[in-house]
């Protein structure tokens, strides 16, 4: 099969959770598939993060762009000449015409079974009609994550300006739905999510292909970890990521401090914001910008927390701590869509104290935290490898370029609310 794969980046490096998604996906997909991958690239990017997407694609087709960064006077110049764009801001940004013009090029020149639009980005730069199907992977559902951003915000003016972008996002979104001949999502939640919010573009299949993680690079680690050391991972520009540790170290933190006085937390990721970095004011607190390798990190916690607020889609960060056997506590929407039982695989708490005492527990209590340590990582490296996902990926490309015939009944197949039966057991 030749794939067109669209994309608003390149994968690499693989310092987010999409990018390491798509990657390990495209990666076994490219064993069987010729996939021409097009996407920006920012002038500067190295020559090896370029030539190294040859490793999951057959050719690789950049268009140069180069974001303002964030916090900047010119990041916030390029916000607000979009003000009155129907399209919100976060897709808005990415019209191109000349991605546009590569498209329709790479359109004309090859023959494609089928076009992956990979988030909701390339659909900004799509032509309306094109000669093949197209598979829409959502990693998220995008105007979730922008509700959610209006229900924790504070200041009024930032409340009315998210909530503009979230009505926003909702269109483009359904729109975009409309748009794809078939539309993957990584959890039966995603699925709900997007059969509740938008009834009338959701009636074409919605396919569920699970995260995964790489269970034989994240292996448990032979030293134990720091006493009351509590481990973040994840991209620090990214809004709920932000959110979340700026939640915790105000409001779990100190409860926690309370009660095991020595308490430590290490945040990691890629470009911390300015209120993230400034959390390292606090001497028990470790802000480590971006690292090279997060198993050594992981591999220090007594317990790894999520304490994300907004957010949609998967955490991978989960189950690469869970591969590492180690213990996690997040709130219900930090492992929202994850095929996880509270009590069992991971500890749920929402409210600050529930969170700190679920932490507080983990770190007094060894059994329950070797338990839960055991279970996670049998669950992750028993079912959710990334070998296994990338063939219900494979499905998803093979059924839509089929025009729908040849399903696999092994598939989570929804129309609608409707759910069918799943490797032999009846859901929903």
């Amino acid at each position: 099969m030749n794939a067109l794969w669209l994309n608003a980046g390149l994968l690499l490096p693989l310092d987010k959770g999409g990018k390491l998604r798509t990657w390990h996906i495209m990666r076994h997909l490219a064993q069987r598939h010729a996939i021409t991958y097009l996407s920006f690239a920012d002038p500067g990017a190295k020559a090896g993060d370029v030539e190294g997407m040859r490793e999951v694609c057959q050719s690789i087709e950049t268009v140069p762009r180069l974001d303002p960064p964030k916090g900047t006077w010119r990041f916030r110049a390029d916000a607000a000449s979009y003000l009155a764009d129907p399209v919100p801001y976060a897709i808005a940004k990415y019209r191109s015409p000349a991605y546009r013009r590569r498209l329709h090029e790479l359109l004309r020149a090859r023959r494609f079974d089928v076009v992956v639009c990979d988030f909701l980005v390339p659909m900004v730069n799509m032509p309306e009609r094109l000669p093949c199907p197209v598979v829409l992977f959502t990693h998220n559902v995008e105007s979730e994550i922008w509700r959610r951003h209006v229900d924790t915000a504070r200041n009024v003016v930032a409340r009315q300006l998210l909530r503009q972008q979230w009505r926003r996002m909702q269109r483009f979104e359904a729109e975009a739905l409309r748009r794809a001949d078939v539309a993957v999502a990584v959890s039966d939640a995603d699925v709900d999510s997007f059969a509740e919010l938008y009834p009338g573009a959701a009636r074409k299949p919605l396919r569920v292909v699970p995260t995964g993680v790489d269970a034989e690079y994240f292996e448990p680690s032979t030293r134990p970890p720091r006493h009351a050391h509590l481990v973040f991972t994840g991209s620090m520009d990214w809004l709920p990521n932000e959110d979340g540790v700026r939640y915790f170290a105000a409001e779990v933190l100190p409860r926690i401090r309370a009660l095991v006085p020595d308490t430590t937390l290490t945040i990691v990721g890629r470009a911390p914001t300015p209120g993230v970095r400034k959390l390292a004011d606090d001497p028990a607190i470790a802000v480590t910008g971006l690292v090279e390798d997060v198993r050594p990190y992981i591999a220090d916690a007594q317990v790894y927390v999520v304490p994300l607020r907004v957010g949609g889609g998967t955490r991978l960060k989960i189950f690469e701590a869970m591969a590492m056997g180690r213990a996690v506590v997040s709130t219900t929407i930090g492992a929202e869509g994850l095929p996880v039982t509270p009590g069992r695989h991971i500890a749920i708490a929402d409210e600050p104290e529930a969170f700190a005492r679920a932490v507080v527990d983990l770190i007094r209590d060894s059994n329950a935290r070797a338990g839960l340590e055991a279970a996670a990582r049998r669950l992750v490296s028993e079912q959710y490898d990334w070998s296994v996902v990338a063939r219900e990926f494979d499905r998803a490309l093979t059924s839509a370029a089929n025009n729908g015939e040849g399903d696999d009944e092994r598939f989570s197949v929804r129309t609608g609310v409707r759910r069918v039966r799943v490797g032999g057991v009846a859901r929903g």
